[in-house]
């Protein structure tokens, strides 16, 4: 199939759809029951990264690595535009161990936020980072082990305390489901770099055009760094963000212990942070850790991280920025682990990100 950019697509397509609350609550209602969903053009590429070359003359018949490149730093996309496409495609970034897979059908079957937002006739890309899943080559060395940390992320993503489940979760309970997210888990294939990723994400941003930035985990400090780097981010929309909170040099906050170490803020330079304040942004966090200190380590964890994207919010807010945190248990929903857009109540989840879009004029 033949690639075409998003400015030509958007000529090609229909005018966007105004769909209001009213019409996401019946998109929903199909999704439930899998009703057909027409897609009118999709693709896969490579953006982003960097060529090495060796120096010398390459040899056909005794090849070394005298004379010859090697791609790498890339990342890779997927993308589907459905009919009738609103204006803004939505570039979704997973998190750490995870790849484009996180968005996808969920671990007990049903439909990610990638058919949920096509649904809701937005065109999605679906990205793996680079050093990471189908965008592995790397152009730094990097050992990987096979490391036993499926319990670990049983706890970590707040499943519950291994073996058991915690009592609200929105997590289905089978064996299989479990075995499918164990499986969902992927390593680096080189060392994790920020700022690496950000200019892929950026270099994906120039080809698509205007669109909105989805992030996960740790894909949260890649995201700043991507709207920081490229206007064509008009919107974030970050899912429990664990890493890479960036503040104005001079107005950084302490560092957070916690039972699972110590979260540190990083500095940028005032007129990058700035930046952030031209687009809206909104954090939604799920349930199940405490907003105190605790031994926990699972949920200690989480209970930083909140705490330090609510200094965040504020600091972009301060700054003149139309941030907003929501933590899920607060306006009543309940059982959320670290995975929102694949728990089992992801199309409510869906719900609140379609609302936010719609106020903010992007859909």
């Amino acid at each position: 199939m033949t690639f075409m950019t998003w400015p030509r697509l958007a000529r090609f397509l229909s005018l966007p759809l105004a769909l209001g609350l009213a019409a996401s609550s019946a998109c929903a209602q199909s999704a439930a029951g899998f009703a057909p969903l027409t897609i009118q053009d999709q693709g896969s590429f490579a953006v982003g990264g960097t060529v090495a070359t060796t120096p010398g003359a390459y040899d056909n018949n005794q090849p070394t690595a005298e004379g010859q490149s090697f791609h790498g730093d890339h990342l890779y996309a997927f993308y589907q535009v459905p009919q009738n496409a609103r204006a803004l495609p939505i570039v979704m970034l997973h998190g750490a161990f995870q790849s484009a897979r996180s968005w996808e059908t969920t671990s007990d079957g049903r439909e990610g936020f990638q058919t949920l937002f096509l649904r809701r006739g937005f065109p999605v890309y679906l990205v793996d980072q680079p050093r990471r899943g189908r965008a592995g080559n790397s152009t730094v060395a990097a050992t990987i082990e096979p490391t036993p940390n499926d319990q670990l992320f049983f706890d970590q993503f707040r499943i519950g305390k291994w073996p058991d489940y915690f009592d609200n979760v929105q997590f289905d309970r089978s064996p299989e489901t479990l075995d499918q997210f164990f499986r969902s888990v992927t390593p680096n294939t080189g060392p994790y770099d920020a700022g690496v990723i950000s200019d892929a994400i950026s270099a994906l941003f120039d080809r698509t055009g205007p669109g909105i930035l989805f992030t996960h985990s740790q894909g949260g400090g890649p995201g700043w760094l991507t709207a920081i780097k490229n206007p064509n981010v008009k919107a974030i929309v970050a899912l429990e963000p664990g890493s890479g909170f960036i503040f104005p040099e001079g107005e950084l906050p302490d560092a957070m212990p916690s039972a699972a170490g110590t979260l540190e803020p990083e500095a940028v330079p005032l007129s990058d942070f700035e930046k952030l304040t031209r687009i809206p942004i909104v954090i939604y966090y799920g349930d199940n850790f405490p907003t105190e200190p605790t031994t926990e380590r699972g949920q200690d964890n989480w209970r930083v991280r909140l705490a330090m994207a609510r200094l965040w919010v504020d600091a972009v807010n301060r700054h003149g920025g139309e941030a907003r945190l929501i933590h899920l248990p607060e306006i009543g929903i309940r059982g959320n682990t670290h995975f929102l857009m694949s728990d089992l109540n992801n199309l409510e989840i869906a719900d609140l990100v379609a609302r936010f879009l719609a106020e903010k004029n992007l859909d």
